[in-house]
């Protein structure tokens, strides 16, 4: 029987086997280098790309913020203006109105009484003087009360002051500032009556 050696071509099989196997394996090595660097790329450029983007958001939005914070500073400049403006109007406005006051007082007294002070705290006055009797107190108030600047006269206090006669009293009383507030009630009713 003859003798069939198989073992070299066994051998030479298995190292031509091998030696694919490591030719495969290096170039799966390879393969898998070459994904693993392309898609760190990826990554690293995307995220790039997104700093970018974020960077030029956090621009816009301080620029926007800036704006934001002119426009508040224009406003309150604009309601300060608002405000010295109202202001100004109402001192413009209320110029004529002491003399008003004064003028009405003096208009509403009546022969034998004289006034010895006036203070005046927000819309109420102090009104203190001396009557040659409580009759002419009594048509002061009447005259305060029907008058277009004034309403609600209040006797606080009458005291006697026999030193200016013999029914002499010295007296203290309050009436409340109304004019303005008929005035403009007025000019409202012309102003509307001028319209039709």
């Amino acid at each position: 029987m003859a003798k069939i050696n198989l073992l070299p071509w066994r051998q030479e099989f298995r190292a031509q086997k091998q030696k694919e196997f490591q030719q495969v394996a290096a170039l799966v090595v390879i393969a898998t280098g070459v994904a693993v660097f392309l898609w760190m790329k990826t990554v690293d450029g995307q995220i790039a790309n997104q700093n970018e983007r974020n960077r030029i958001l956090q621009t816009e939005i301080t620029a926007l913020e800036k704006q934001v914070r002119e426009i508040q500073d224009l406003k309150k400049r604009r309601q300060q203006l608002i405000d010295r403006m109202r202001v100004i109007q109402e001192l413009q406005g209320n110029r004529p109105l002491a003399v008003r006051y004064f003028d009405e007082m003096v208009t509403a007294a009546p022969e034998g009484l004289w006034l010895t002070g006036l203070k005046r705290a927000g819309k109420t006055v102090e009104i203190t003087g001396v009557a040659e009797s409580n009759n002419r107190v009594s048509s002061f108030m009447r005259n305060l009360d029907q008058s277009e600047w004034y309403e609600s006269p209040n006797l606080t206090g009458v005291t006697a002051k026999p030193e200016f006669g013999e029914q002499a009293s010295a007296f203290q009383m309050t009436v409340t500032v109304s004019g303005r507030k008929k005035q403009e009630d007025e000019e409202q009713q012309e102003l509307a009556t001028s319209a039709n």
